[in-house]
Protein backbone atom coordinates (compact mmCIF):
# COMPACT_ATOMS: atom_id res chain seq x y z
CA UNK A 1 0.00 0.00 0.00
CA UNK A 2 3.01 2.13 0.88
CA UNK A 3 4.52 1.65 -2.25
CA UNK A 4 1.04 2.23 -4.21
CA UNK A 5 0.79 5.52 -2.76
CA UNK A 6 4.47 6.64 -3.32
CA UNK A 7 3.90 6.12 -6.68
CA UNK A 8 0.38 8.44 -6.81
CA UNK A 9 2.82 11.19 -5.31
CA UNK A 10 5.38 10.10 -8.03
CA UNK A 11 3.05 10.64 -10.96
CA UNK A 12 1.29 14.22 -9.84
CA UNK A 13 4.95 15.37 -8.71
CA UNK A 14 5.85 14.52 -12.49
CA UNK A 15 2.53 16.08 -13.71
CA UNK A 16 3.14 19.28 -11.82
CA UNK A 17 6.82 19.47 -12.85
CA UNK A 18 5.84 19.24 -16.52
CA UNK A 19 3.03 22.04 -15.74
CA UNK A 20 5.08 24.44 -13.96
CA UNK A 21 8.12 23.47 -16.39
CA UNK A 22 6.13 25.85 -19.17
CA UNK A 23 5.31 29.52 -18.24
CA UNK A 24 3.07 31.31 -19.70
CA UNK A 25 5.38 32.66 -21.88
CA UNK A 26 6.67 29.94 -23.23
CA UNK A 27 3.17 28.66 -24.14
CA UNK A 28 2.26 31.97 -25.94
CA UNK A 29 5.31 31.62 -27.99
CA UNK A 30 4.24 27.78 -29.30
CA UNK A 31 1.06 29.21 -30.04
CA UNK A 32 2.58 31.70 -32.26
CA UNK A 33 4.62 29.44 -34.07
CA UNK A 34 1.37 27.14 -34.33
CA UNK A 35 -0.75 29.57 -35.76
CA UNK A 36 2.31 30.92 -38.31
CA UNK A 37 5.17 32.44 -36.20
CA UNK A 38 5.76 36.01 -34.89
CA UNK A 39 7.56 37.11 -38.23
CA UNK A 40 4.62 36.02 -40.46
CA UNK A 41 1.85 37.47 -37.52
CA UNK A 42 3.48 40.64 -37.75
CA UNK A 43 3.53 41.38 -41.77
CA UNK A 44 -0.48 41.21 -41.27
CA UNK A 45 -1.90 45.06 -41.66
CA UNK A 46 -5.47 43.94 -41.88
CA UNK A 47 -7.93 41.38 -42.89
CA UNK A 48 -11.17 40.76 -44.65
CA UNK A 49 -13.43 38.05 -43.88
CA UNK A 50 -16.74 36.98 -45.76
CA UNK A 51 -18.84 34.70 -43.20
CA UNK A 52 -22.22 32.54 -43.07
CA UNK A 53 -23.74 32.83 -39.64
CA UNK A 54 -26.26 30.98 -38.11
CA UNK A 55 -28.30 33.19 -35.97
CA UNK A 56 -31.51 31.09 -33.96
CA UNK A 57 -31.91 28.89 -36.81
CA UNK A 58 -31.32 32.18 -39.62
CA UNK A 59 -28.93 32.33 -42.05
CA UNK A 60 -27.28 35.54 -42.24
CA UNK A 61 -24.10 37.10 -44.18
CA UNK A 62 -21.27 38.87 -42.09
CA UNK A 63 -18.58 40.78 -43.24
CA UNK A 64 -15.59 41.67 -41.21
CA UNK A 65 -12.82 44.44 -41.70
CA UNK A 66 -9.41 44.56 -39.36
CA UNK A 67 -6.88 46.97 -39.37
CA UNK A 68 -4.12 45.57 -37.10
CA UNK A 69 -4.35 47.59 -33.70
CA UNK A 70 -6.84 50.14 -35.47
CA UNK A 71 -10.10 48.96 -35.62
CA UNK A 72 -12.37 46.33 -36.18
CA UNK A 73 -16.23 46.02 -37.90
CA UNK A 74 -18.69 43.90 -38.41
CA UNK A 75 -21.35 44.35 -40.75
CA UNK A 76 -24.31 41.53 -40.49
CA UNK A 77 -27.07 40.91 -42.46
CA UNK A 78 -29.90 39.72 -40.76
CA UNK A 79 -32.98 39.28 -42.56
CA UNK A 80 -32.58 42.38 -44.38
CA UNK A 81 -31.47 44.33 -41.16
CA UNK A 82 -28.08 45.66 -40.89
CA UNK A 83 -26.01 45.59 -37.63
CA UNK A 84 -22.84 46.88 -37.35
CA UNK A 85 -20.86 46.09 -34.61
CA UNK A 86 -17.15 48.56 -34.95
CA UNK A 87 -14.68 48.94 -31.93
CA UNK A 88 -11.11 51.19 -32.04
CA UNK A 89 -8.27 51.90 -30.63
CA UNK A 90 -10.57 54.81 -28.56
CA UNK A 91 -13.98 54.09 -28.59
CA UNK A 92 -16.82 52.00 -30.38
CA UNK A 93 -20.27 52.37 -31.85
CA UNK A 94 -23.09 50.21 -33.22
CA UNK A 95 -26.45 50.13 -35.30
CA UNK A 96 -28.78 47.65 -34.46
CA UNK A 97 -32.54 48.70 -35.12
CA UNK A 98 -33.69 45.39 -33.62
CA UNK A 99 -32.48 46.98 -30.09
CA UNK A 100 -35.01 50.19 -31.16
CA UNK A 101 -32.95 52.62 -33.23
CA UNK A 102 -31.41 53.07 -36.61
CA UNK A 103 -28.92 55.58 -35.66
CA UNK A 104 -25.17 54.83 -34.62
CA UNK A 105 -24.85 54.68 -31.17
CA UNK A 106 -21.68 55.21 -28.62
CA UNK A 107 -21.02 51.30 -26.91
CA UNK A 108 -21.02 51.27 -23.70
CA UNK A 109 -17.70 51.50 -21.56
CA UNK A 110 -17.61 48.22 -19.88
CA UNK A 111 -18.96 46.57 -23.16
CA UNK A 112 -16.11 48.65 -25.27
CA UNK A 113 -13.60 47.25 -23.00
CA UNK A 114 -14.81 43.65 -23.38
CA UNK A 115 -14.83 44.04 -27.62
CA UNK A 116 -11.26 46.17 -27.50
CA UNK A 117 -9.12 43.11 -28.48
CA UNK A 118 -10.73 42.63 -31.29
CA UNK A 119 -8.80 45.22 -33.16
CA UNK A 120 -5.92 43.09 -33.06
CA UNK A 121 -5.34 39.49 -35.15
CA UNK A 122 -5.21 37.25 -32.06
CA UNK A 123 -7.19 39.33 -29.63
CA UNK A 124 -5.24 40.31 -26.77
CA UNK A 125 -3.09 37.36 -26.41
CA UNK A 126 -0.42 37.83 -29.10
CA UNK A 127 1.96 40.39 -28.26
CA UNK A 128 -0.03 40.68 -25.25
CA UNK A 129 2.64 43.02 -22.70
CA UNK A 130 2.72 45.42 -25.79
CA UNK A 131 -0.64 45.71 -25.55
CA UNK A 132 -0.70 46.85 -21.72
CA UNK A 133 -2.65 43.51 -20.58
CA UNK A 134 -1.17 41.11 -18.18
CA UNK A 135 -0.76 37.14 -18.69
CA UNK A 136 -1.53 35.00 -16.24
CA UNK A 137 -1.08 30.76 -16.36
CA UNK A 138 -4.36 29.29 -14.40
CA UNK A 139 -3.27 25.58 -14.99
CA UNK A 140 -4.48 23.39 -17.20
CA UNK A 141 -8.55 22.44 -18.21
CA UNK A 142 -9.07 18.94 -19.79
CA UNK A 143 -6.49 18.85 -22.67
CA UNK A 144 -5.55 22.62 -22.73
CA UNK A 145 -3.67 25.32 -20.76
CA UNK A 146 -5.56 27.69 -18.80
CA UNK A 147 -4.57 31.28 -19.78
CA UNK A 148 -5.67 34.86 -17.87
CA UNK A 149 -5.09 37.83 -19.72
CA UNK A 150 -5.98 41.33 -17.83
CA UNK A 151 -6.21 44.72 -18.16
CA UNK A 152 -7.67 48.06 -19.65
CA UNK A 153 -10.63 47.09 -17.20
CA UNK A 154 -10.62 43.31 -19.64
CA UNK A 155 -10.89 40.20 -18.44
CA UNK A 156 -10.42 36.78 -20.44
CA UNK A 157 -9.67 33.22 -20.40
CA UNK A 158 -8.03 31.51 -23.38
CA UNK A 159 -7.47 28.12 -24.06
CA UNK A 160 -4.65 26.38 -25.67
CA UNK A 161 -4.82 22.70 -26.84
CA UNK A 162 -1.81 21.30 -24.67
CA UNK A 163 -0.90 19.01 -27.95
CA UNK A 164 -1.85 21.36 -31.06
CA UNK A 165 -0.92 24.74 -29.15
CA UNK A 166 -3.82 26.05 -30.78
CA UNK A 167 -6.76 28.03 -29.18
CA UNK A 168 -9.71 26.39 -28.51
CA UNK A 169 -11.99 28.74 -26.52
CA UNK A 170 -11.98 31.83 -25.02
CA UNK A 171 -13.79 33.30 -21.82
CA UNK A 172 -14.71 37.14 -22.16
CA UNK A 173 -16.19 39.05 -18.65
CA UNK A 174 -18.71 41.13 -21.03
CA UNK A 175 -22.15 42.98 -20.67
CA UNK A 176 -25.43 42.26 -22.51
CA UNK A 177 -28.49 44.47 -22.04
CA UNK A 178 -26.89 45.48 -18.59
CA UNK A 179 -26.14 41.88 -17.51
CA UNK A 180 -22.79 40.92 -16.66
CA UNK A 181 -22.50 37.61 -18.99
CA UNK A 182 -19.50 35.28 -19.86
CA UNK A 183 -19.33 35.40 -23.50
CA UNK A 184 -18.01 31.62 -24.51
CA UNK A 185 -15.98 30.94 -27.87
CA UNK A 186 -15.04 27.73 -29.72
CA UNK A 187 -12.88 27.79 -32.10
CA UNK A 188 -12.40 24.73 -34.70
CA UNK A 189 -12.07 23.89 -38.56
CA UNK A 190 -8.17 25.54 -38.35
CA UNK A 191 -7.28 26.22 -42.08
CA UNK A 192 -3.74 28.00 -43.48
CA UNK A 193 -4.69 30.81 -45.62
CA UNK A 194 -2.97 31.83 -48.71
CA UNK A 195 -0.62 34.56 -46.83
CA UNK A 196 0.48 31.56 -44.34
CA UNK A 197 -1.21 32.24 -41.58
CA UNK A 198 -3.70 29.56 -39.81
CA UNK A 199 -6.97 30.67 -38.56
CA UNK A 200 -10.36 29.04 -37.14
CA UNK A 201 -12.93 28.74 -40.15
CA UNK A 202 -15.86 27.97 -37.55
CA UNK A 203 -16.74 29.45 -34.55
CA UNK A 204 -19.58 29.26 -31.76
CA UNK A 205 -20.36 31.92 -29.51
CA UNK A 206 -22.56 31.05 -26.50
CA UNK A 207 -23.91 34.57 -24.18
CA UNK A 208 -25.36 32.55 -22.49
CA UNK A 209 -29.47 33.50 -23.11
CA UNK A 210 -28.29 33.85 -27.05
CA UNK A 211 -25.86 31.71 -28.95
CA UNK A 212 -24.92 31.47 -32.67
CA UNK A 213 -22.78 30.02 -35.38
CA UNK A 214 -19.93 31.32 -37.60
CA UNK A 215 -18.67 29.94 -41.21
CA UNK A 216 -15.55 31.62 -42.96
CA UNK A 217 -16.13 31.47 -46.68
CA UNK A 218 -13.49 34.10 -47.94
CA UNK A 219 -10.69 35.51 -45.93
CA UNK A 220 -8.57 38.11 -47.54
CA UNK A 221 -5.15 39.07 -45.62
CA UNK A 222 -3.70 42.90 -46.25
CA UNK A 223 -6.35 44.06 -48.23
CA UNK A 224 -7.02 47.67 -48.62
CA UNK A 225 -9.32 49.24 -46.20
CA UNK A 226 -10.15 52.26 -45.52
CA UNK A 227 -9.43 53.40 -42.05
CA UNK A 228 -12.94 55.90 -42.50
CA UNK A 229 -15.28 52.67 -42.13
CA UNK A 230 -14.09 53.16 -38.19
CA UNK A 231 -15.26 56.30 -38.22
CA UNK A 232 -19.00 56.66 -36.10
CA UNK A 233 -21.71 57.83 -38.71
CA UNK A 234 -22.95 61.28 -37.43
Amino acid sequence: MKSIKLLFLGLAAITTSALNAQTVDEIIGKHIDAIGGKEKLSQVKSLYTENSMDVMGNSAPQKEYLIEGKGYKSELDFNGTSIIQCYTDKSGWMINPMAGGSDAQAIPDAVYKSGKPQIYLGGALVNYATKGYKAELMGKEGESFKIKVTGDGNETYYFIDATTYLLTKSIIKSEVMGQAVDVTTTFTDYKKTDFGILLPYAKNVDMGMFQFAQKTDKVEVNKQIDAKIFDMPK
